[in-house]
């Protein structure tokens, strides 16, 4: 029971040390004085140009056509590109290096090492 009653005691000295009343006002801003500050001019730093760096050339792409696919000699047109096995003769095969594709059916076919 003791502990009890000091407890209470506890709480109403918590409840004393609050102020009852809370400012709903806030202070007023002060207002700004007649006095202007004087003004500091800094030194301008001279701006200076830096040499524009060249841009890399684009790389141009291969161009797209017939010509690209047959090389004229004095003795005449020669494929550069075989024709697909499947498809026959119009269907050039696409050159990926290590091997020959056709873009019509997929046909694969490797070259020999």
């Amino acid at each position: 029971m003791a502990e009890k009653s000091r407890e209470k005691g506890k709480t109403a000295e918590k409840a004393a040390e609050k102020p009852a009343v809370k400012p709903s006002a806030k202070p007023a801003a002060e207002k700004p004085t007649a006095e202007k500050p004087a003004i500091v001019e800094e030194p301008v730093e001279k701006l200076v140009e830096k040499p524009k760096e060249k841009k890399p050339e684009k790389v141009k792409k291969k161009e797209k056509g017939a010509y690209t696919r047959y090389k004229v000699d004095e003795k005449g047109l020669t494929r550069l590109r075989p024709y697909c096995e499947r498809c026959g003769t119009g269907y050039f095969m696409a050159d990926h290096g290590d091997r020959y594709s056709c873009g019509h059916c997929g046909f694969t076919r490797y070259k020999r090492a």
